[in-house]
């Protein structure tokens, strides 16, 4: 097995337009388990960790927090992060061990695209753009565009995730997630909800309970018919548990060797209700 340790963004994509077979390795929290199972068995791997570029954080000028697809949770535990976005430091607090943290990115999250992935519901509930660039060319899609399926993105092969861009928004907004215990562990169930005070509106999105992370567009217009959602507006107990099981009701779970559906329908419409209180004390 060929690699190669790119220093530069150029380096990294010209080697990857060159060899067809080739992956790209970030931390390699997901990329080594799948080698080591001989689920893949690539001839080229390209490292994009030193790639400086990718290891970033900028506060854009238009009220975004554009973040590299290498920076690792670790960093994004903290600020700027934390006081921006505070749902995405929560998600990556959540994810692995503190070696994981310190190895896995945004890029890995996106890269293999399990519905499972902790930073993949806080990306759709705040409409994350994704930067995508490749030797010749950059484009920037939707979250909700770029994530087609189980692992399988609109991502080419050519193409290089560079950085996610997250609009900050004026209000509360929180990350829970259930599995089959307290640390170290993959999500049966989660959930992202975005309260925007400013335009009075509510976001939630589901992961590990579709093939994809669902939005809960019918339960957010539910929501904003029948509720005030401005900043210091009161949530009753009915509400909050009624826009739980609206939430689960969008999600399509499956059984499997993590649980069963009936579970994790129940898990969510539990963390959408008490999302919604926090948001709303």
């Amino acid at each position: 097995m060929t690699v190669i340790v790119a220093k530069e963004l150029a380096t990294a994509l010209a080697a990857l337009r060159e060899h067809e077979d080739a992956r790209v390795i970030q931390g390699g929290t997901d990329l080594m388990v799948e080698i080591n199972f001989n689920h893949v068995k690539p001839t080229t791997i390209i490292s994009l960790r030193d790639i400086a570029s990718l290891r970033t954080i900028r506060q854009e000028v238009r009220g975004l927090l554009s973040i590299g697809s290498g920076v690792p949770y670790s960093i994004i535990e903290g600020e700027p992060v934390l006081s921006a976005i505070p749902a995405l430091a929560q998600a990556a607090r959540t994810v692995g061990s503190p070696q994981i943290r310190a190895a896995g990115s945004l890029g890995g999250n996106l890269g293999t695209c399990s519905p499972a992935g902790d930073t993949l519901p806080v990306m759709f509930a705040l409409d994350a753009m994704i930067h995508l660039s490749t030797v010749d060319s950059t484009r920037v899609v939707s979250i909700h565009d770029f994530m087609t399926g189980v692992k399988r993105s609109i991502r080419q092969h050519d193409e290089i995730i560079t950085s996610v861009d997250f609009p900050i928004v004026k209000g509360w907004q929180g990350y829970s997630k259930v599995g089959v215990r307290n640390a170290m562990v993959i999500s049966v169930a989660s959930a992202c909800l975005v309260a925007d005070h400013e335009h009075a509106d509510v976001r939630i999105a589901l992961g590990s309970v579709g093939p994809t992370i669902i939005r809960c567009r019918e339960s957010e217009a539910w929501l904003k018919a029948n509720q005030d959602l401005s900043a210091g507006a009161f949530i009753s107990p009915q509400l909050a548990e009624e826009f739980g099981k609206r939430a689960a009701a969008e999600s399509s779970p499956i059984d499997d060797h993590r649980s069963t559906a009936q579970y994790r329908r129940h898990a969510i419409s539990v963390l959408a209700s008490r999302l919604l209180r926090k948001a709303y004390p």
